[in-house]
């Protein structure tokens, strides 16, 4: 009976030991790692914050850039990744993407770009960013660290209406399981399409041009700009009410609600223009509406250089790789005016304005480069000058200490074509550069031959045979 007992006694205290031990690995396993501290050394910088560095060290700690120089030692523990003869750069930035908010754009079930109706104020980019779209892992491997998600912003990857007033623009990281993880900043500025006196329209019943008279383009012009009007008037009489008495005083709207901070000045416009008179309309408008304004689109923005810089209004430029709009336009007209632009006083910056082709934000501030504009221009204009703009350069844009540790390290200037992207951090995280493109060229690569077809296989291309491989350091990162 005794040894019953004690046999009893003795499952139950094992029992309790064994559940006791399983308690501890689960809490030991819901604890996060401790973030990883790298090095980077015997590396090119360019902080765009001083005098490049020739032989200098970067040392990521928590996400940020804990220290950075020529003389900055290697932490205990720290993971070195020796740069000697690459060169370390701020990610880049494209301030114009549809990107997590559209997939394929003939699919109209993956695009979720405008809403319906003309004025949605209170839509918000960042609530409809799908976090693992293939277009995120293809375009950070060309070295863009972080975008902006643009509602209503037309573009290749785009289907349907644009809406007057769109909704909110969001930053966001290009990494990351969640929303939460790539967010930067939830709302940075509120799209407005302005609107344009048009006398053509497409029929697309009979596939043809209709003509419209002048006096009837120019009413619905002026119908659109005074539904503006309206609303932003409401909203500051919202935002009045917001500020006296309490919440039962006023029946709460949350597309007005939306606009309280743009009409207190607090959060800038983003304005979609692109004909010299559209632009000088919208300028001239938020000015008297006391209206923070950012250009965005501006291909005819050289023709109003003196208004815009007198209005401090900088410039989101559209792709300078596109066919320009008019007949008699010359054709390098996109790629002169960047340098002309900067010359009058006026801020600018790239934007790819779709998804598709986010890869080249490099290239066209390279075209512009050798178009007129400087190369330190040409290079702020796609990391530092956004930043600016938005009103992110204290956390982005530079590399410096206590900025979020968006980094590139590269084999040579990444506005070339030919630089690869040796290594990529975003939030401090080490990030894979393999991608869908990346992987469907293995797989042809690497395809059975049969005797019907007995192909020489091409070369692959530098950037997807050096680049890194999911592999090693690179395996260790969380994917996208």
């Amino acid at each position: 009976m005794n040894h019953s007992s004690n046999m009893a006694t003795l499952r139950l205290f094992l029992g309790a030991v064994l559940s006791l031990l399983l308690i501890l690995s689960a809490a030991a396993q819901d604890k996060p790692a401790a973030p990883a501290v790298y090095a980077i050394t015997h590396a090119k910088l360019i902080t765009l914050a001083g005098s490049p560095i020739d032989d200098g060290t970067v040392v990521i700690k928590e996400g940020k850039i804990a220290a950075i120089g020529a003389e900055v030692g290697v932490p205990a523990g720290a993971q070195v990744i020796d740069a000697k003869g690459l060169q370390v750069y701020p990610g880049l930035f494209d301030p114009i993407t549809q990107m997590g908010l559209s997939e394929i754009g003939a699919v109209s079930a993956t695009v979720d770009t405008s809403e319906t109706g003309p004025i949605n104020p209170d839509v918000v980019a960042a609530t409809a960013v799908f976090p693992s779209s293939e277009h995120i892992p293809v375009t950070r491997a060309s070295g863009i660290t972080e975008v902006l998600a643009v509602p209503g912003s037309g573009g290749f990857d785009s289907f349907g209406g644009r809406g007057l007033l769109a909704g909110q623009a969001s930053a966001i990281h290009m990494a990351g399981w969640t929303i939460d993880e790539m967010q930067i900043k939830r709302s940075v500025a509120m799209v407005i399409n302005w609107p344009t006196i048009n006398t053509q329209s497409f029929d697309f019943t009979t596939f043809s041009r209709k003509q419209k008279p002048f006096s009837e383009a120019k009413a619905d012009y002026e119908k659109q700009v005074n539904q503006l009007t309206e609303v932003l008037e409401s909203a500051r009489h919202y935002a009045q009410a917001m500020g006296h008495g309490g919440p039962s005083d006023f029946e709460r709207d949350v597309k007005l609600e939306s606009l309280v901070p743009v009409v207190r000045g607090q959060l800038p416009v983003l304005v979609f223009a692109d004909r010299a008179r559209d632009i000088r309309n919208a300028v001239e408008y938020c000015d008297k509406h006391k209206l923070h304004m950012i250009l965005a689109g501006g291909e005819e923005a050289y023709k109003v250089k003196d208004l815009l810089r007198s209005k401090d209004v900088p410039v989101i430029l559209r792709p300078v790789l596109t066919d320009v709009g008019e007949d008699d336009t010359p054709y390098d007209r996109l790629m002169t005016q960047p340098a002309e632009l900067v010359a009058a006083g006026v801020k600018i910056a790239f934007g790819s304005f779709d998804n598709s082709f986010a890869r080249r934000l490099g290239q066209n501030a390279a075209n512009a480069i050798a178009h007129g504009l400087s190369p330190e221009d040409g290079l702020k204009a796609v990391t530092l000058y956004p930043a600016q703009i938005f009103g992110l350069s204290d956390q982005l844009g530079t590399l410096q200490v206590g900025k979020t540790a968006n980094i590139i390290v590269t084999n040579g200037d990444p506005l070339e074509i030919t630089t690869d992207v040796k290594y990529l951090f975003i939030r401090g995280e080490l990030t894979s550069l393999e991608n869908r493109q990346h992987r469907l060229y293995e797989k042809y690569l690497n395809r059975p031959k049969s005797e019907a077809c007995q192909c020489a296989v091409p070369e692959m291309p530098n950037k997807l045979k050096d680049g890194p491989k999911p592999s090693g350091l690179l395996s260790n990162t969380k994917p996208n």
